[in-house]
């Protein structure tokens, strides 16, 4: 997205955060601890959870909790604050209308992912961004790792990118809403996964073939399992293989990656510095430069971006093509065939336009067809 509002330097950024459960108390965590932005609004449907989360952060220390505004609206407790921006830590079901009161309300957004529970939602709320001339961006919170930023840097060492293969065993125990979704694995986390294979090989994937699975001792409604292999456009392959009910020897949140190119292979463990091998010279360690890092390095980006008007890298148009993979390994998952991720964005393009009723958001989904989701 490009011509989004921008916010002049000088104060910090006045937010509002919409959710205040879980996830919520951790991004209170990152607001308050970044100077660059200062938490005037808490929403919330239940406000004694609104209650508990401020009493918690005042019990830890926080000055001023009590003169953060709270309410069940963002656009109105936006008023009342004085509020210049909106992070959205609601349920992914919840995202789009919060998103969209949001955007119309003349606020930017920093969202958790997934953007929506399916593509032709996120594409609905990529048009309504640019209508709105607001940015709305994706926190894909497991980009911001310094052990991936010198990653990258070593596969751009490696010449053509041939294959790429990412392991991921865990075995939480969330209780909620997860246990009870369907795909958990793909939808829920696998996405992070997905997105961090795009920004490595730095190609567009067109094609998946997965099989989902929910062993016998699953705690999960929903396929905890998970097996693809993703064609991209460069013609590297990206190998998949992941499951959230998988005691011992568990890998790290970021799973563990081999890529393996033209003149040598890079690995990382998701946790220590990644290692390449450039034949004949010997294996070298990277050295990580210091970042911040998960919700705080998605909070710095969007601030940076807010002051400058540059584009993040995980717009929800930008976006949108790692959750097409999301949808397009469930797609396959369900026929038991390979699927088209072109297929799968022509689809949801053609289902957001039927849907929608507002001119302006309208011509931003026309735009967008005739643009890089053409198909």
């Amino acid at each position: 997205m490009t011509g989004f509002a921008t916010i002049p330097g000088g104060a910090p950024i006045r937010v509002v955060q919409v959710g205040a459960g879980g996830m919520g108390r951790n991004w209170l965590g990152a607001i308050t601890a970044n100077p660059d932005v200062e938490l005037v609004g808490l929403v919330d449907l239940d406000l004694d959870v609104a209650r508990a989360a401020l009493d918690a952060l005042a019990a830890s220390g926080v000055p001023a909790t009590h003169d953060v505004v709270m309410g069940r609206s963002v656009a109105d407790v936006a008023a009342r604050s004085g509020a210049q921006a909106v992070v959205n830590v609601t349920v992914p079901v919840a995202h789009r209308p919060v998103n969209e009161e949001a955007l119309f309300a003349g606020l930017p957004v920093l969202c958790e992912k997934p953007a929506a529970p399916t593509v032709a939602e996120a594409l609905t709320q990529a048009a309504s961004a640019a209508a709105a001339g607001q940015l709305l961006m994706i926190s894909q919170s497991r980009r911001y790792f310094a052990a991936l930023d010198a990653l990258v840097a070593q596969v751009g060492s490696l010449g053509e990118i041939g294959a790429v293969d990412c392991s991921f065993f865990k075995a939480p125990r969330f209780g909620g809403f997860r246990e009870e979704m369907d795909h958990v694995l793909l939808v829920d986390m696998a996405i992070h996964h997905f997105d961090a294979a795009r920004r490595l090989i730095g190609s567009d994937p067109v094609a998946v073939y997965c099989e989902e699975h929910n062993p016998g001792w699953s705690w999960y409604r929903g396929a905890a399992n998970a097996s693809a292999v993703f064609e991209f456009a460069s013609g590297a392959r990206f190998v998949y293989a992941g499951s959230w009910c998988a005691p011992g020897a568990e890998t790290s949140w970021n799973g563990s990656w081999r890529v393996s190119g033209e003149r040598g292979t890079a690995r990382w463990d998701g946790d220590g510095a990644p290692v390449a091998h450039l034949p004949p010279a010997p294996a070298e360690t990277a050295v990580l430069e210091p970042r911040a890092e998960e919700t705080a390095g998605a909070l710095a980006e969007f601030v940076d971006c807010l002051r400058t008007g540059r584009s993040p890298g995980t717009t929800a148009a930008e976006n949108v093509r790692s959750l097409a993979m999301v949808e397009a390994a469930i797609a396959s998952s369900e026929s038991g065939h390979r699927v088209l991720i072109d297929d799968v964005v022509a689809a949801s393009l053609a289902a957001a336009r039927e849907r929608e009723e507002r001119p302006a958001v309208r011509a931003e989904l026309d735009a967008l067809g005739a643009g890089a989701f053409a198909g």
